[in-house]
């Protein structure tokens, strides 16, 4: 079939410039007409009917295609490229590279060696422009845009083949003599058209033959190269169309020559004068009929275009249809072409004159009888952007019957207006038409001319149609005929396929349409699979598709499938399905197969006789009437199917169509269906299964009466006779029965309103717990004197009492109730039968009211009134005595709050005032409630009685505030003021946006937070969404708009008018994406896609998603109004899948879609989408697929990496190729091969660095790079060997001396053991005595639970993020304004430039690749510090706070990167310390999530510990200076002495903290500040410590008597010196006795001349023991000889001691930090472990040890034990040093329990370990059920933890000053300004989306600020 070259320009106006290769610009339609009668068919359309069921992309633009159905092959020819692709499903067979070549269209073909060129030739694209089957020979014709439409010979089967080398070579080959006019055979520019066909042999000539059709280019055409060469090589050479020879196995010489002998030469070539008249744009070539019987007669067609001429207003483009015979048979003579020729004009145009005319052809296609062709109307016409395409069609047997009639007229008897002679024509014969006399034409002369005849000729008057169907953008057209419907496909320049279904008539009755490739216009040539017609070929700009004409397996109904109205697709009746004819067995006899042309009503339906079936009573079988479009079921295996594998034996009497009885026995009785509960019926569905399908179904009842009572058992006999079976009511068995005869002989009711009934009367409201009579009414009542009973429920039955024949009274009725109303039921039951009652239709109720209950003020209690509760206010509400009046008033309205607090001062405010006693009815405050002056008018619908009046504001003169005025009797006023203020408007920005809507404006202007409710309203109709106010601002989201144009917006407070204001926002035309390049992405995603297009400006935000088969969206960025860039998101597999865009929010809809709405509606719904087609990831391997590959440092490295073919069509910059942290610079880029070199020398530290390639997001690690060491490296080796050897030999010298000395040390130490022996048996009974009493005692004396000081949130955050900026002692001596927690102090001058520097560097750090960017960079400086990392996660942390989302997305992402360098090494060592941002990061991460739990559970415990630990140390002496004490848990702090401490209980008064006096324990050994503290703790225990005075600031004063009074102090005259060394006073020292009077009182003048006790210098002063009693060997005998000798260690018996006593505590503890809650389930660290649990599996880390390792470093070596060494990160408290030192302990034995590592203790082991040893495997089990119990937990999903971690950032937002931490970090940024710069220019994503020069803005605008201006504040 015959071709054209891709966008030819003469045949279209939307042909590209003449610079190869032409830019492919997608085409935009305008919106079509909309009074097209065509639109009145659309409703029906549903997609579906169409199905791609395969596609092959292309690189390069696609030009023409041919099909070999034979073999099942498809050729495509593309630029520079042929493929060879199976016919099922394009898969690629062979290919072959046709070019670019060196070329000059101003030169010979090289094939020409006697042609020499001046010219210059350049590398020039080869555009295919015929490509055609010879199936006779063998051959593919293969011809193309270079070498002036050079052609090749190829072969069938193997495209890459060459089958013919033309012209020849040399011998043994025939030297051939070659002619310019044999190799210029198409055309030779890239947008000229060209079209050919392989013509069948002529009988009793060789070979083949070629029709081509070319459009001229030489000199004089658009085409012709703009230079001063006049030179033109196609003048003389090149016809416009032409017949050559295409014999390939005769003589070559004769190859590609015009036929027949060189002096008839077989061609129609225009004259020079004339080829501006006659531009000729070809379309197509074809043949008709293709097969025509032997002796029928068979013709060429070529379909072209005469275009218009340039500059003639006049000329219009001319559709022409030229015809050529072929000759018949084996006697038929060859004719010249242009004896033949004839052309005439094909017109399509509807009946509204020229403005109705489409002139121009686009694509045809011949089908038997009929032509179909899609024109399109000129170019510029008003009505092109209306409809610009039509579809027409044309009979042959009219184009014959005008052919013969114009010979006619011009030979026989001339008609000069009908034909005429084409005297423009070279080979033409004259210049008019004339009578040849005595001439009787024979039929084949009227048809094909003859040589005495004038040629050719041309028909003046077109052949007219009318247009079958108009729509906007028609490229293509392809024609089936099936059943009595014509199916038309077309395709459109928007990509996408259209499907429409014409009847006999030629009218549309359906339509379907499918998305090819969007954007791509379709090939006007469309081809069906000549070996299976159920599938056509088409092709896109760059892609060839397989398309399925029909998926009717789409359809699950009959009504569905023929009721779509599709051809092909009809109801297959007995295999139940939808189907293609061919595909349905027996179709081609009558009712197997149901066609959309019989319509649904001949679907197969079914009737059941009968349709109802009462369950009592039996039947003997069903009668089934079928009916619709179905074979004879006579005969056939048949069966009734009722569900649930239950069958019944259906059969047939004999054979019937239409309409067939059948039978089929009833289900058996034990299988009816169970009723369903509360229902008297049940439906069954039963369907006719024939040859094991259900072919038919039907619905069938099964009812039953006796339910009917049980249903509705208080109206059983009105239920029973209304019911819709036949049922029967029998009033003495209360029964509803279907058989009337069962009933007893008693008159029964027929009728439900002769049913004995209870006529409902309205009573009184009645008190709890009263007894009263009540009357009911009885209709019917048949049964006068029967007992009854009175039933207000299941446990509340009274006697009822016949008054009348019509009347009971229900006595002595008490009921009572604990609610303020309950509404009790009336129902009458026959005594002694309880479940038989008397019909109710209308329930009667009684309500029972409780005064005491609901009414907890007076205006609730006395408003009941209206209720009709008599009760009355007396200390409460109680029931009115039958005498007592009701008394008094009510107290004044108490208004408790109000809101909101501020309105309008036009009114209408909604004021909600809440309290007490606001009236007891809404008459009482109707015109009670002011604001001032200002009435408030109270709404009825919102009143709550007493507690609650929502009141409308009335409108104020002017601005005031004043209090709420409630008066209901009494007055009462409202504490808070209400304001009327004026709120002002100012501005909007921005001020414009597309017309779609999704603008985010920010309206500007001062108190618009006042009133209830604000509209702020578009167009004063549209409403603005999603409005967020503060004092200063609104913003919200405006709508779509329907027109480009100003309007107006409204700010609206409470329904009122609009804001004096005049605010106006522009909608402006749509942003357009015109196109997306690259088309192709790796399915791991990543790779930049560049969205061209217009208007982008005005867009805010885009993201890019991808339908079906897509992960996330990904977010784009515009680079400015003409471009965005859009990372790829990842894909789930490779395939082609469409793709959509959110402009604002809203889902981009491209004008052409919305045009295409004629097309289809779904469709168009759906959206206008590129496709981006997702291939697997590129692979590379090294040059030899080594995977270790050696190199010396300080050599030059150049890597040669091979990677697979692919057809990604990557450019070079979209790789990355780093070995280890050093990138590797790109030099050469082929299909194949990459090479790279690196500069830099390489780090000789880690000594093999990993080679990765990364390409989008997708990572290969290829081999790794070994690092080899030189010749330095082994005289290194050999100096370190002989320097070890020399060490080795001191060290046993060494050695030796030791053990001798240590022999005799061990005998002296053997001497002193006797004496040891007693003294610790004394101590340790001591010590277990202790261990007995202390447990005890603690327990008692502990009671801290109430009132622990917990820290707020934000102090808990800046202690954890910096602990660095705590004083030493651990905590603060007040509390503490970090800096985060103030004002930003900057100068105001400086202001301005600076909060916008931190505004634009804020949404840098939100910019996920700037952020993971700048952290990587500054890591890897060196003088980046630890503390600096720490600082910098810390302050991230604070200034990402708000959006905690995208904290952790950082955060993961950064680990990602730690896990991949830790798994290369030690996985076991990660996490371990804090060494990088991400650790602290985490650690902050941690603090944040794991805050609540701290608090709600593990708080108490941990602070009962500390209680613990303080009071026990308490409990024994503590040395004040040296801080060591008789009780501790750490050795180092063991007071190693027997100092004995008797305790002395003080009478202490002291004015502080809200107690005036208490008892206090104190040890007599206590030093006079240890007393001062320890009194004040008693004070001040249920204080935060920050809050407490210093012992420093109080005086203590003893009461000696009643005169005498001392002041104690640590040091004054009285104090003792002991070896020149200053004592310390105690109470001892001053002897106080037991019970002793003290006073405390603060201090007026702080005595500062000690400072710090434990600062003292202990050369100078001691407290208990000397510095010397400590050493290993004293120097002073004289205290040794006063002091018991004793070795320090026997009171290490004293730390089990103090263990014990805390155990409990420690216990409680850890199971609370171990154990999860149910209601409080630890999220984060769930998430957190399966995060990592995953990285695990995805790097094949399956060692559960590893997993143990990493979760253990992340939460409890990471979090709790930095809570559990710092407790005044949590809590107010005082951590002393000791306290510090216990804690040390208990945080190493958790650490000890997380562990896995077997502990090795002995006896030299440290006590902190050996202490709790026994009890780490306990604690050790209860980690790893904790860690399983996480495992166990449903996993989150990452929309949860989003949740969470926003419920997170929400319930804390505004706690930090996020500018004093912006700030900060930019130091940093500032410091490090040329490496960041440096990585953000290396990195594609950043230099892409230009994220260095964002900063180098930032860097502008804060500059020469932050250090002036921080110096200034």
């Amino acid at each position: 079939m015959a071709r054209r070259a891709a966008g030819g320009a003469p045949l279209s106006a939307r042909a590209a410039a003449a610079s190869p290769p032409p830019p492919r610009s997608p085409f935009r339609a305008p919106s079509p007409c909309p009074l097209l009668p065509l639109l009145l068919l659309l409703g029906a359309a549903r997609a579906g009917a169409l199905e791609i069921q395969r596609r092959f992309p292309s690189p390069t633009p696609t030009n023409n295609f041919a099909l070999d159905g034979a073999a099942g092959t498809v050729y495509l020819a593309a630029v520079n490229r042929l493929y060879q692709l199976s016919g099922a499903n394009l898969s690629l067979e062979a290919e072959a590279a046709v070019g670019p070549v060196a070329d000059s269209p101003l030169c010979h073909a090289p094939q020409l060696p006697q042609a020499s060129c001046e010219h210059p030739r350049r590398l020039t694209d080869n555009y295919n422009k015929i490509l055609q089957l010879d199936p006779g020979q063998g051959l593919v014709v293969v011809c193309g845009s270079i070498y002036q439409g050079f052609c090749q010979l190829r072969r069938r089967g193997n495209i890459s083949a060459v089958a013919v080398r033309f012209p020849p070579a040399a011998p043994p080959a025939e030297p051939v003599t070659v002619f310019p006019s044999m190799l210029n055979v198409a055309a030779n520019h890239p947008n000229a058209s060209t079209v050919g066909l392989v013509l069948p042999p002529a009988a009793g000539t060789g070979g083949s033959r070629l029709l081509v059709g070319a459009t001229y280019t030489g000199y004089g055409s658009a085409f012709f190269p703009r230079n001063r060469s006049l030179e033109d090589h196609r003048f003389e050479n090149t016809p416009e169309i032409a017949i050559r020879s295409l014999d390939a196995r005769g003589d070559l010489a004769k190859l590609f020559t015009f036929d027949l002998n060189p002096s008839d030469d077989n061609i129609l070539k225009i004259k020079q004068g004339a080829k501006e008249q006659h531009k000729l744009g070809f379309v197509r070539a074809f043949l008709h009929p293709p097969d025509p019987p032997p002796g029928a007669p068979s013709y060429a067609y070529l379909a072209l275009n005469s275009e218009a001429r340039a500059g003639d207003k006049e000329s219009q483009a001319r559709s022409l249809l030229a015809r050529i015979c072929l000759p018949r048979g084996a006697g038929g003579d060859a004719k010249k072409l242009t004896e033949s020729y004839i052309q005439l004009g094909l017109q399509c145009a509807g009946g509204a004159g020229r403005g109705d005319l489409y002139s121009r052809l686009v694509s045809v296609f011949p089908a038997r009888e009929l032509l179909f062709a899609v024109f399109e109307r000129p170019q510029g016409s008003p009505a092109a952007r209306a409809t610009p395409a039509a579809l027409c069609a044309f009979r042959f047997a009219d184009v014959q019957a005008a052919i013969r009639a114009a010979r006619n007229a011009c030979f026989v008897e001339p008609a000069p207006d009908v034909v005429a002679v084409l005297d423009s024509v070279v080979q033409g014969t004259g210049p008019a038409c004339e009578r040849k006399r005595n001439i009787q034409l024979q039929p084949e002369q009227l048809d094909c001319g003859a040589a005495h005849l004038q040629h050719p000729l041309s028909i003046l008057q077109p052949l007219k149609a009318t247009p079958v169907f108009r729509a906007p953008g028609l490229s293509s057209v392809a024609v089936a005929t099936v059943s009595n419907y014509t199916v038309v496909f077309l395709g459109t320049v928007s990509g996408r396929l259209l499907k429409i279904n014409l009847n006999e008539s030629m009218q549309v009755v359906s339509r379907r349409v499918v998305t090819v490739a969007y954007g791509e216009p379709v090939h006007h040539v469309m081809q069906f699979d000549p070996a299976d017609p159920g599938y056509l070929y088409l092709m896109t700009s760059h892609q060839m598709a397989r398309v399925k004409v029909a998926a009717c397996a789409v359809h699950a109904t009959c009504g569905d499938c023929v009721g779509a109205a599709d051809a092909y697709c009809g109801w297959c009746a007995l295999e139940t399905r939808c189907t293609l004819q061919q595909d349905c067995a027996n179709s081609d006899q009558p009712h197997f197969w149901t066609s959309a042309s019989e319509g649904p009503g001949r679907c197969p339906t079914m009737t059941v006789l009968p349709a109802e079936i009462d369950v009592h009573q039996e039947y003997p079988g069903m009668i089934l009437q079928i009916s619709g479009s179905l074979p004879s079921l006579s005969g056939m295996e048949m069966a009734c199917d009722y569900g649930n594998d239950i069958r019944t034996v259906a059969r047939v009497p004999g054979p019937a169509f239409g309409h067939q009885i059948a039978y089929c026995n009833l289900l058996p009785r034990a299988q009816f269906p169970p009723f369903p509960p509360q229902q008297d019926h049940v439906i069954v569905e039963m369907s006719v299964r024939v040859n094991g399908r259900h072919i038919v179904r039907a619905n069938f009842t099964i009812y039953d009466c006796g339910r009917v009572g049980q249903v509705y058992p208080h109206a059983a006999c009105t239920s029973c006779l209304s019911a819709q079976w036949p049922c029967f009511w029998c009033t003495q068995q209360h029964a509803c029965v279907s058989n009337q005869s069962r009933c007893e002989a008693s008159p029964n009711p027929t009728s439900p309103q002769d049913c004995p009934q209870i006529l409902p009367s309205a009573l009184a409201p009645v008190p709890t717990g009263s007894s009263q009579s009540i009357p009911v009414r009885l209709a019917n009542a048949a049964f006068q004197g029967a007992a009854l009973e009175c039933s207000f429920g299941p446990e509340e039955i009274f006697e009822a009492m016949w008054v009348n024949e019509s009347t009971v009274h229900c006595n002595q009725v008490v009921l009572h109730t604990t609610q303020k109303s309950q509404v009790f039921p009336l129902s009458l039951q026959l005594k002694g039968q309880p479940a038989r009652y008397l019909d109710s239709p209308t329930p009667m109720t009684v309500e029972v009211y409780n005064c005491a209950m609901g009414s907890p003020d007076c205006s609730q209690c006395l408003g009941r009134e209206d209720l009709g509760h008599l009760c009355v206010w007396s200390d409460g509400c109680r029931l009115r005595g039958p005498l007592q009046a009701l008394l008094g008033t009510c107290p004044a309205p108490e208004i408790r709050a109000i809101e909101p607090l501020s309105g309008p001062l036009d009114g209408g405010t909604l004021l909600t005032i809440r309290g007490r006693n606001l009236g007891r009815r809404l008459s009482d405050v109707a015109h009670g409630v002011w604001i001032g002056s200002v009435a408030c008018e109270p709404l009825a619908d919102r009143y709550t009685v007493s507690e609650e009046i929502v009141c409308a504001t009335g409108p104020a003169p002017g601005a005031f505030s004043d209090v709420v005025t409630v008066n209901a009797s009494k007055e009462g006023k409202s504490r808070e003021r209400f304001s009327y203020v004026l709120p002002l408007v100012q501005f909007l920005e921005p001020d414009k946006g597309p017309k779609a809507g999704g603008t985010r404006i920010t309206i500007h202007g001062s108190d618009l937070h006042v009133g209830s409710e604000l509209q702020v309203l578009v167009n004063d109709t549209e409403p603005c969404a999603e409005l967020v106010r503060t004092d200063t601002s609104i913003t919200c989201t405006v709508p779509e708009g329907t027109l480009p144009a100003p309007v107006s917006v409204c700010v609206r407070f409470e329904h009122r008018g609009c804001v004096r204001s005049n605010l106006t926002f522009h909608y402006m035309q749509n942003p357009v994406i015109t196109a997306i390049s690259p088309r192709r992405s790796p399915v791991s995603g990543g790779r930049t896609i560049t969205v061209a297009g217009e208007r982008f400006h005005m867009v805010q935000n885009v993201s890019m998603a991808v339908h079906h088969i897509g992960r996330e969206p990904t977010l784009c960025k515009v680079l400015n109004s003409t471009l965005i860039t859009c990372p790829s998101p990842g894909a789930l597999s490779n395939a082609s899948a469409p793709v959509d865009f959110f402009i604002n929010g809203r889902a981009y809809a491209d004008e052409v879609a919305v045009a295409e709405e004629l097309l289809d509606p779904e469709e168009a719904r759906r959206g206008g989408r590129f496709r981006l087609d997702y291939l697997p990831d590129p692979q590379f391997s090294t040059a030899k697929r080594e995977k270790w590959i050696k190199h010396h440092p300080g050599e030059p490295l150049t890597l040669v990496i091979h990677k697979e073919q692919d057809s990604l069509g990557l450019q070079s910059h979209e790789y990355r190729i780093k070995i280890g942290q050093v990138a590797c610079d790109i030099q050469i880029v082929s299909d194949r091969v990459i090479h790279c070199s690196v500069n830099e020398s390489l780090g000789t530290a880690e000594g093999q660095l990993p080679i990765t390639i990364q390409v989008g997001n997708f990572n290969q690690t290829i081999a790794t790079l070994q690092l080899g060491g030189s010749e330095t490296a082994i005289i290194v080796s050999i100096v370190i060997c002989s320097v070890l050897l020399l060490l080795s030999v001191v060290a046993l010298f060494v050695f030796c001396t030791k053990s001798r000395r240590a022999e005799r040390y061990w005998q002296k130490t053997l001497l002193q053991m006797e004496e040891m022996e007693s003294q610790i048996r004394e101590e340790i009974r001591k010590g277990f005595a202790e261990l007995q009493t202390d447990m005890t005692d603690l327990t008692k004396e502990l009671n801290r639970s109430q009132g622990i000081p917990f820290l707020e949130y934000k102090h808990f955050v800046t202690r954890t993020f910096f602990p660095k900026t705590l004083n030493s002692q651990g905590s603060s001596p007040v509390q503490e304004t970090h800096p985060l927690l103030g004002e930003w102090k900057i100068p105001e001058s400086c202001r301005p430039n600076m909060e916008e520097g931190i505004s634009l560097f804020s949404s840098l750090l939100n910019n996920k690749h700037f952020l993971i960017v700048f952290v990587h960079a500054l890591e890897q400086q060196k003088d980046f510090a630890v503390r600096d990392r720490c600082s910098l996660a810390s302050l991230l942390t604070i200034a990402l706070h708000g959006k905690l989302e995208y904290y952790t997305g950082i955060m993961k992402e950064l680990l990602v990167d730690l896990i991949d360098a830790s798994a290369a090494k030690n996985p076991k060592l990660m996490l371990r310390r804090t060494e990088s941002v991400v650790e602290k990061m985490l650690t902050n991460w941690m603090s944040i999530c794991m805050y609540s739990c701290l608090r709600e559970t593990v708080g108490e415990p941990f602070f009962l510990l500390l209680c613990a630990i303080k009071q026990q140390i308490n409990k024994g002496s503590i040395d004040a200076i040296t801080g060591k004490a008789r009780y501790t848990l750490n050795e180092e702090w063991l007071l190693r002495e027997n100092i004995e401490a008797k305790p002395r209980n003080l009478n202490v008064s002291f004015q502080g903290c809200g107690m005036d006096s208490l008892s206090v324990r104190a040890m007599d050994t206590d030093t006079l500040t240890q007393v001062k503290e320890k009194i004040l703790e008693a004070f001040c225990k249920n204080v935060p410590y920050s809050q407490w005075p210093r012992a420093e600031d109080v005086d203590l004063e003893w009461f000696a008597s009643s005169t005498q009074s001392y002041i104690l102090r640590d040091l004054d005259d009285t104090s003792v010196v002991e070896d020149g060394r200053k004592k310390l006073n105690t109470l001892a020292h001053y002897k106080i006795p037991e019970g002793a009077s003290l006073a405390m009182s603060l201090t007026d003048k702080k005595d500062n001349t000690l400072g710090r006790v434990k600062d003292l210098d202990t050369e100078k002063y001691f407290h208990l023991v000397l510095p010397t009693d400590e050493l290993a060997e004293p120097k002073k005998s004289h205290r040794q000889s006063h002091r018991k000798k004793v070795l320090p260690e026997i009171y290490l018996t004293r730390l089990l001691s103090t263990k014990g006593t805390l155990q409990k505590f420690l216990d409680d503890l850890f199971k609370a930090i171990l154990s999860i809650q149910e209601d409080k389930p630890p999220l984060a660290v769930k998430y957190f472990f399966d995060f990592l649990e995953e990285q695990a599996e995805k790097r094949g880390i399956s060692d559960p040890d590893t997993l143990h390792i990493w979760k253990t470093n992340s939460l409890p070596l990471r979090f709790w034990v930095n809570i559990l060494k710092n407790p005044q990160f949590v809590f107010d408290i005082d951590k002393t040093d000791h306290i510090d030192a216990c804690l040390s302990v208990i945080a190493q034995a958790f650490i000890d329990a997380c562990s896995i590592s077997d502990l090795q203790l002995g006896k030299d082991s440290p006590t902190n370990k050996l202490l709790y040893a026994k009890e780490i495997p306990e604690y050790r089990k209860i980690v790893q059920r904790y860690y399983k119990q996480i495992h166990d937990m449903t996993p989150l999903s990452e929309q949860e933890m989003n949740a969470h971690l926003a419920e997170e950032s929400r319930k804390y937002q505004n706690e930090f000053n996020t500018n004093v931490a912006m700030a900060e970090i930019y130091k940093y940024a500032k410091r490090y300004r040329p490496q960041i710069m440096t990585a953000l220019e290396a990195n594609p994503t950043a230099r892409r989306t230009q994220l260095q020069h964002k900063f180098e803005q930032v860097v502008a605008l804060m500059e020469d600020n932050i250090y002036e201006c921080y110096s200034e504040a």
